[in-house]
């Protein structure tokens, strides 16, 4: 009787576990030209992929109620979203409404040059590499890749006490399994966890001690 052979197979581990602690992301920004700045605070506070930022349209965001849309089909997922803006993010997509270019012409409405948020004088962003790898170098953080923001910003709203439901629906990760294989434990994590273990031993009432059984006394 014939019989295969067994032929193992290797592992596979291609999960990256990068993510930018707040610092970093400070100091990413701050390195950066004027022109990146909003497109990695948009990225931080949402999670989106690179691809859903760049692409983002006017037509899209909606200031008055301070939201921002995708619709469904247009994402890796097929499913809509909706991101609600504040803070920082609300401050880069005004910023970015602000400079946008408009053209007058005479007896017309103005006209809208680009119809992108996320431009560079005017005209779309088509590749990161470049700018990302500089700013990166610039800020002593090279190694970074920009999906270390997707992981980041999952981490950041589910350590925030925002629903895990709802955190998928901002980043828009369809499975729970992806979700919770970008909810990474950091070193900081682990040393608060330490933190609060011995805060609540120290809490505990000392005078709950247990008393030891006397000579041939039978539990």
């Amino acid at each position: 009787m014939d019989r295969k052979p067994h032929i193992p197979m290797l592992q596979e581990n291609n999960v990256r576990i990068g993510f930018f602690e707040h610092g970093e992301f400070i100091a990413l920004r701050d390195a950066a030209p004027d022109y990146f700045k909003p497109v990695l605070t948009f990225a931080y506070y949402t999670g989106w992929r690179k691809r859903e930022i760049l692409s983002l349209k006017w037509n899209q965001v909606d200031l008055n109620a301070r939201t921002v849309r995708l619709d469904p089909g247009t994402t890796k997922s097929k499913e809509g979203r909706l991101v609600i803006l504040e803070g920082e993010l609300l401050d880069a997509v005004q910023g970015q409404w602000e400079k946008r270019k408009v053209a007058e012409i005479p007896g017309q409405s103005p006209t809208l040059l680009c119809p992108y948020v996320f431009h560079r004088n005017g005209k779309p962003i088509i590749a990161l590499r470049g700018v990302w790898a500089d700013s990166c170098k610039e800020a002593g953080l090279s190694g970074k890749i920009f999906h270390d923001f997707r992981r980041t910003a999952v981490r950041n709203m589910v350590r925030a006490g925002v629903p895990e439901r709802v955190s998928m629906m901002v980043s828009g990760h369809k499975t729970r399994s992806i979700f919770d294989r970008y909810n990474i434990v950091s070193e900081a994590d682990l040393r608060e966890a330490a933190r609060r273990t011995w805060q609540h031993a120290q809490n505990q009432d000392a005078t709950s001690k247990v008393v030891p059984l006397k000579s041939g006394q039978q539990s």
